[in-house]
């Protein structure tokens, strides 16, 4: 069954009809399992989260007005609002996957929800997609308006994951990093659970997951891992973003984004110990903070690692990178990257979306979930 719901124009690109979603192939439900909502799995495996049933079928709110530091409403992944919402358009949602919380480690944030559909008669593996959350390293959750998405994506016939992982500042990099990892070995060793194909996985990361997503992407031979890489305003060089939120230009949001990538690392880039002021920080800023940990020699290897750039090499996965015009974090982040891994032989696309968007504001734009599901599809593709 379909609801009909009205939604702000922000989200008339979401809008389908009920003909025009193909109903796709369908999974395989859990194994049979004492609690309905938690499926069981053999000991010595990740265990079964908490799952609660068909999510919720509320689409992310509609953002509206200009990007504010610490301004989370309206954002799916925390992030803050930026478009206006001045219209009004019929939605329908798509039909309730089934849906499970997973635990892919030990730590309390090392929690996965999956989204997947019954199995037809002659449905074969489904190829797979990864979201991860951004929110600064900070904060963000798996669900929040990412939902609606998971639902829209399960109807184009993928399954659909969605990982926490350990924030900042309680866990330093690449703890991150480590846990994304692990959600994809996750994701692999129990694709048959969703019906899905190990062997055809994507990530799709926005703002800082989308930084996450890069990484899975480059690390290593990124193509053994995922084959493809998705990753809306990806702050791919946190190093950039530092010296970025030190400008007297420096916008709000931009300042919270370098404070971010201290508690991040666990120490500040460049940091000259006993001074009080960062190497680089331009006179004026009031940003150089003398009690922030670390010093340069234990904070660059770090920063290093960090750069997506610094792990690119042939072999890579291909990628889809996407800002806004008036993005915060610019499509400077991107285009750096981009280049390289051209010039190692990865296919990778850059595209800039008019408006003051950031991260999931970028769906707000009518063609960003077009191109992003054709751009999946041939490359998930058998």
């Amino acid at each position: 069954m379909r609801k009909v719901l009205v939604c702000g124009a922000a989200f008339a690109a979401m809008c389908v009809s009920a003909v025009a979603i193909p109903g796709g192939a369908h999974a395989n439900a859990p194994a049979p399992t004492p609690s309905a909502d938690v499926p069981s799995v053999p000991p010595g495996t990740p265990s079964a989260g908490t799952g609660t049933g068909a999510p919720g079928s509320a689409p992310p709110s509609s953002p509206s007005g200009a990007p504010t530091e610490g301004s989370a409403a309206g954002a799916p992944d925390g992030e803050p609002d930026g478009a206006t919402v001045t219209a009004h358009a019929v939605m329908v949602t798509p039909e309730l996957p089934k849906f499970r919380t997973y635990a892919y480690g030990t730590d309390p944030a090392q929690k996965i929800d999956a989204y997947w559909r019954e199995k037809g008669a002659d449905a074969g593996a489904r190829p797979v997609v990864l979201f991860l959350h951004g929110g600064y390293w900070l904060s963000g959750d798996k669900g929040g308006g990412w939902k609606y998405v998971a639902r829209r994506l399960t109807e184009e016939g993928f399954v659909v994951l969605s990982a926490n992982y350990r924030l900042a500042p309680r866990a330093h990099w690449p703890a991150q990093r480590d846990d994304a990892l692990s959600a994809v070995a996750f994701i692999r060793k129990h694709a048959r659970l969703w019906n899905a194909d190990p062997s055809r996985v994507a990530v799709m990361g926005s703002s800082a997951g989308g930084q996450l997503a890069t990484q899975l992407g480059t690390l290593g031979t990124g193509t053994e891992r995922v084959k493809a890489v998705v990753a809306l305003s990806p702050p791919n060089n946190p190093y950039l973003a530092f010296k970025d939120g030190a400008k007297p230009t420096a916008t709000a949001t931009q300042r919270k984004l370098r404070r971010a990538v201290v508690a991040l690392l666990g120490c500040t880039p460049g940091a000259v110990p006993g001074s009080g002021v960062e190497a680089g920080t331009e006179a004026g800023t009031g940003e150089g903070t003398g009690d922030e940990p670390g010093t340069p020699t234990d904070c660059w290897p770090l920063v290093d690692d960090s750069s997506t750039l610094t792990h690119v090499s042939r072999g890579d996965a291909p990628m889809l990178l996407m800002h806004g015009s008036g993005d915060f974090v610019p499509i400077t982040q991107s285009t750096g990257l981009a280049a390289a891994l051209q010039a190692s032989g990865v296919k990778t696309t850059v595209k800039t979306v008019d408006g003051r968007l950031h991260a999931s504001q970028l769906l707000t734009d009518p063609e960003t979930y077009p191109t992003i599901v054709s751009w999946l599809k041939a490359r998930l593709q058998k």
